[in-house]
Parts: structure tokens; C-alpha cells; sequence
């Protein structure tokens, strides 16, 4: 026995390294191993969605972390990991994908950005709508805040792309889908874009439905700009359509008989009911004006500027709204021009021809009732009468020469009256005028073409 350990003592030393070198031999081999088992799990799981995905090898033994998106899905991964070769056993650490309930995603805009919030369905849902936002939305910043969740309904991605082409039409709000119910809310960017929103919603997917569309739409403004030194009427802003829009052009050139008409205006839907009939008598009140802004807002009209003197700042705040339909609200910031300097006869007499020939004072057929769209130009009349305090005027009326000479005669009579009566009741002594009439004696164009007939039915102004 004793020989026994005296010769165990000579080998076991020799055990020691022997043993070490096999661990480490081990240790070598199996690396290699467990890379290459890694890397087959994996590669076997390339066509399989899933959320957090992880794969660890020991020996032989794989452990398989997942979120899945469904059951079904969750077991064919486990089978793809369990049927890579050499694999000796699969711990399944596999589960699913939290469900929503309901299933809410949503998109909101402000100033700056985009958000999108709530749930999608898989990730390549989300990368898809989130590419969707940038492209949709011109370069505006996009923020993804959404998770993915289980339970959403059928059709999801088609919904959700139809609201994104919404959110692009607003300056701000948001657009919701909460399982198959769609809500929205904001300011639509565009005159029309509440309407074409709400064209877009019935392409929704079948099954889906509007729970909620409170998109407004912004002012439905319209402006005129009347400027003296540019001597020009500049018309902005929106008209419902081709017909209104010719309707308050040629108005305005009729009423504005010395200025240049610069047209802007362009067609938008979403005009407020009585719009044409609000516009075109607030046009004749900015005529007044020897400067002045009108600016129509929704169902508010403004007009504000400088009245030519004091009896026509008072008609016009006192005139303005009078006719406007119901619930159209009104206000005239008017105020009133410096007088200008005193000129003598000669002057005077020089500055109505002007005014007169660039326009005329329009009646209405037959009558000697003035017409409404010659107040700017009667106005300016008064202004300069009041700039000659010291001369007497004849008003002078004439007719054109068709019909019954002693009709025309009392015609011509009763216009220059109606004219004579206007300046005096702007506060002008009526002592300084005497209204006319010389029926069609003195024509200055022929009577044989209507143009030539226009130039004849006239009111002169003669300082004497």
C-alpha cells in the first residue's frame, strides 16, 4: 500500500495541466459553436415579425426572448428556433405583444410639428406611416411617439393613411381613429379645406365611421384698399364664385370713377350667406373715402379712412349696415380730411371739368333719381365746391336727344335739382347754386350712336 501512494505521488501532478488543457480545448471548441447556433436561430427567424427579439446560446441550449404579434406567429418562431440544427433544447421566454384596448392612434399638429401618438398595429406599419407624414407634409418636423399594440382593426393602415392626408390640410389640430370611430378638430388651412376634408372622410374603409368633425374654416376675408397717391383700388382676398366675382369688379370701376381697379380677388367656397349684397353698398361707402380700407371678415365688416367733410362721415357711419342681411355685425372707424387750401374761380372751375371728365353723374333711366354709385364722385364735387366759397355755380343739366323735347326739357330741370339738392344737404349754402335744365339744346356728341348719347345725358358744373 505504501508503494501504491509513493507512485500515485509521481503521476498526479502530471493530471493537473492535463485537465486544464481539456477545458480549455473545450472552451475553443464550443465558442465557435455557439456563435454558429446563434447565428442560424436568427437567420431562422428573418421572415418572422416580432418585437425585442433576442437570442443566447449556451452549449447547445438556446434562449429565445420575443414579443410576438399574435399566437400563431409566436409558436411558428419557436418552431423556426427549435428546428435549427444542433440545437439541443429551446427556453421559450416568447410572449405577446401588449393588446390595446381600444386601439387609439392619432395625429396632431401645432406650429412646429407633427406628432403621431397612440398605437400601431407592426413596425412596418408604423415606418410606413411615418414616412407617409414626411412625404404628406412638405418637410415639416414628424415625431414618432407611437407604440405598437395588438387589436387593431381591419383596414387599420388604409384609415390611418387617409387621415394623414387630412392632417396635411390643417394649420392645427388633430385627427384621431379609436378602434373604427374617427374624431377631428383644428383650423383648416385653406378656405375649402374644411370642405375637402369632409370630402375625404366618405373614402374611409368599410366599417369605419366619423364620430366627430369639428375642423372650422378660417375668416373668409375679402379687401379693398382704396390709396390716393397710387390714385388705385386694390381688391384681395376671396369671392364665392366667377359671377360675384365679375358682379363687384364692375362695380367697383363704376364707383371708383378715378382710380385703377387692381383685381386680386379669387374664387373660394365658404362665402357668408348675403356676401355680393353686404360688399357692393360697402364698396360705395369706401368710395366716400379719400382714403380708406374696407376689410369683410366672416359676417364683420370694418371700414375705415378719411371722409371728404363732416355731412358724409356722419351719412356713411350713420349708412353703413342699414341694408346688411340679418346677423352681419358692422363698424366705421371714419375720420375726417384736412381741408385744402382756398383756390379762386378760374381754379375752381378747372377742378370740376377734371372730376367731370373722368366721370359722370349717373341717374336712373327716365327719372331724376341719382344714381348710388355716382356718391364718390358727387363727394369729391362737394369738396371742391367747398374749396371755392366765394364763387356762385350753375348746376347745368342735359339730355340726349331722343324722345319728346319739353320730357327732356323738365327731365334735364329735375337732375339738375336732384344734384343742387344733394350739395346742399352736405352742408353747402344753397344760395351759391342754380339748378338748369337745357333738355337736349346742347348736345356734345351726336345723337346718332349710344356712345355719343351717354356723353349728352350730362351734369356741368359753370362757376360764374
Amino acid at each position: 500500500m505504501h508503494g501504491i501512494f509513493r507512485w500515485s505521488s509521481k503521476w498526479w501532478p502530471g493530471v493537473v495541466p492535463l485537465v486544464v488543457f481539456w477545458a480549455i480545448a473545450a472552451w475553443t471548441n464550443t465558442l465557435p459553436m455557439e456563435a454558429d447556433l446563434a447565428a442560424h436561430s436568427t437567420a431562422a427567424l428573418k421572415d418572422t415579425v416580432l418585437d425585442k427579439s433576442r437570442i443566447t446560446v449556451a452549449g447547445r441550449d438556446v434562449t429565445f426572448t420575443a414579443d410576438a404579434f399574435s399566437e400563431e406567429g409566436r409558436r411558428s418562431a419557436l418552431a423556426s428556433v427549435e428546428a435549427v440544427p444542433g440545437v439541443r433544447l429551446v427556453n421559450d421566454e416568447t410572449g405577446l405583444v401588449a393588446e390595446a384596448k381600444p386601439f387609439v392612434w392619432s395625429a396632431e399638429r401645432d406650429v412646429a410639428r407633427v406628432t403621431l401618438g397612440g398605437s400601431s398595429p407592426l413596425p412596418a406599419t408604423k415606418s410606413k406611416l411615418l414616412e407617409a407624414a414626411h412625404v404628406d407634409l412638405g418637410g415639416v418636423e414628424v415625431v414618432d411617439q407611437t407604440n405598437l399594440s395588438r387589436g387593431a382593426p381591419s383596414h387599420f393602415d388604409t384609415a390611418a393613411l387617409l387621415l394623414l392626408d387630412q392632417i396635411a390640410k390643417l394649420k392645427d389640430g388633430k385627427v384621431e381613429l379609436s378602434d373604427t370611430k374617427v374624431s377631428l378638430s383644428g383650423m383648416a388651412r385653406d378656405l375649402g379645406g374644411r370642405e375637402a376634408i369632409a370630402a375625404a372622410l366618405k373614402n374611409l374603409p368599410q366599417g369605419f365611421s366619423v364620430a366627430a368633425n369639428e375642423i372650422k374654416a378660417p375668416p373668409y376675408i375679402f379687401q379693398a384698399y382704396k390709396d390716393p397717391v397710387a390714385v388705385t383700388l386694390t381688391l384681395t382676398g376671396y369671392v364665392p364664385d366667377k359671377n360675384v366675382h365679375a358682379a363687384l369688379a364692375a362695380a367697383a370701376r363704376r364707383k371708383f370713377f378715378n382710380e385703377k381697379v387692381v383685381d386680386n380677388l379669387k374664387a373660394s367656397i365658404g362665402a357668408p350667406y348675403g356676401f355680393a349684397a353686404v360688399v357692393i353698398p360697402a364698396l360705395g361707402a369706401l368710395s366716400r373715402l379719400s382714403t380708406g380700407t374696407l376689410v369683410v371678415s366672416d359676417r364683420e365688416v370694418k371700414l375705415s379712412g378719411d371722409a371728404l367733410y363732416d355731412t358724409a362721415a356722419a351719412q356713411i357711419r350713420a349708412g353703413l349696415g342699414k341694408d346688411f342681411p340679418k346677423d352681419w355685425q358692422f363698424k366705421a372707424d371714419i375720420s375726417i380730411q384736412p381741408a385744402a387750401a382756398p383756390v379762386d374761380a378760374t381754379v375752381c372751375q378747372q377742378l370740376f371739368s377734371d372730376l367731370l371728365a373722368k366721370g359722370r353723374i349717373q341717374f336712373e333711366s327716365g327719372r331724376a333719381t341719382i344714381d348710388p354709385d355716382s356718391v364718390g364722385l358727387l363727394d369729391r364735387l362737394v369738396e371742391t365746391a367747398q374749396r371755392c366759397p366765394n364763387v356762385n355755380i350753375e348746376i347745368a343739366g342735359h339730355t340726349d336727344g331722343d324722345g319728346d323735347a319739353a320730357f327732356n326739357q323738365a327731365l334735364s330741370e329735375k337732375r339738375a335739382q336732384a344734384v343742387t339738392d344733394y350739395l346742399v344737404k352736405a352742408g353747402l349754402s344753397a344760395d351759391r347754386f342754380t339748378a338748369t335744365g337745357y333738355g337736349s339744346t346742347q348736345p356734345v356728341s351726336g345723337n346718332d350712336t349710344d356712345e355719343g348719347k351717354a356723353q349728352n345725358r350730362r351734369i356741368d358744373f359753370v362757376v360764374r
